[in-house]
């Protein structure tokens, strides 16, 4: 692995519990909504159209780490289809580390889709170690909702959008408080006008896209004032974490 250390005097390379340390929550009882992307220095949050092109070693153990650290992890269906998400497990050693916690192996995949243009036959819902959800909206077809049900818990959560409140309600109450949302850019843009927000994890990798690439965040007018909680270096990939101000 890569050797990531933080940006402080004397900062040496942290190991695995080192790394946990630095991004686990202090009260895993209060409900939180984390963000997670990647971008280019010069704000592109892909290259060629996927964001796995900006990403690294050290980006890989971030990422892992956020997600084993998750209850849940709340992705679009678009960032789903283009990323070719599957079925969410979580490799070791987190699992170890989630036992050890008392929590289940694996998180809760959710996916937001008004259209509900999802296979139920794909990786993601059929081989998923747990039964995961789908928030959609109240015009979202019958037929595909009787189809997905059968894989996952489809829950109306909006009218023509999903309300992003209405999501991390339905989360908490079951007990899914610690909400890790992979975007894409447009329910980054919605959670942020929802004010539901309260950190972002940022990897800001070392290469000028230089195309038309997405910004992380699309479509929002809400500014949301953040504090930077740390920084982590790996060669030239900067990791940062940034918590609600």
């Amino acid at each position: 692995m890569t050797d990531i250390v933080p940006l402080e005097p004397s900062g040496s390379a942290l190991d695995h519990a080192g790394i946990i340390a630095r991004y686990a929550p202090a009260d895993r009882g209060r409900t939180t909504v984390r963000v997670n992307f990647i971008a280019s220095v010069d704000g592109s949050a892909t290259v060629s159209g996927l964001s796995g092109g900006l990403g690294g070693d050290a980006d890989k153990t971030v990422f892992d780490t956020l997600r084993g650290l998750a209850d849940v992890v709340l992705a679009a269906a678009g960032t789903v289809r283009k990323e070719g998400y599957g079925a969410l497990v979580t490799p070791e050693p987190m699992r170890e580390w989630r036992s050890a916690t008392g929590l289940a192996a694996h998180p809760v995949m959710a996916v937001v889709s008004g259209s509900l243009d999802l296979d139920p036959d794909d990786d993601l819902f059929a081989k998923a170690p747990e039964r995961p959800i789908v928030y959609t909206v109240e015009s979202a077809p019958a037929d595909a909702v009787e189809r997905l049900a059968e894989v996952a818990d489809v829950v109306v959560a909006g009218d023509e959008q999903v309300d992003p409140e209405r999501v991390v309600a339905d989360l908490a109450a079951r007990g899914l408080h610690q909400i890790l949302c992979e975007g894409g850019p447009s329910l980054f843009g919605a959670f942020i006008d929802a004010g539901a927000v309260d950190e972002l994890c940022l990897t800001v990798s070392p290469l000028l896209e230089g195309g038309a690439g997405p910004r992380i965040a699309r479509g929002s007018a809400a500014p949301t004032p953040l504090r930077l909680a740390h920084v982590l270096a790996a060669d030239s990939v900067l990791l940062t974490r940034w918590v609600r101000a």
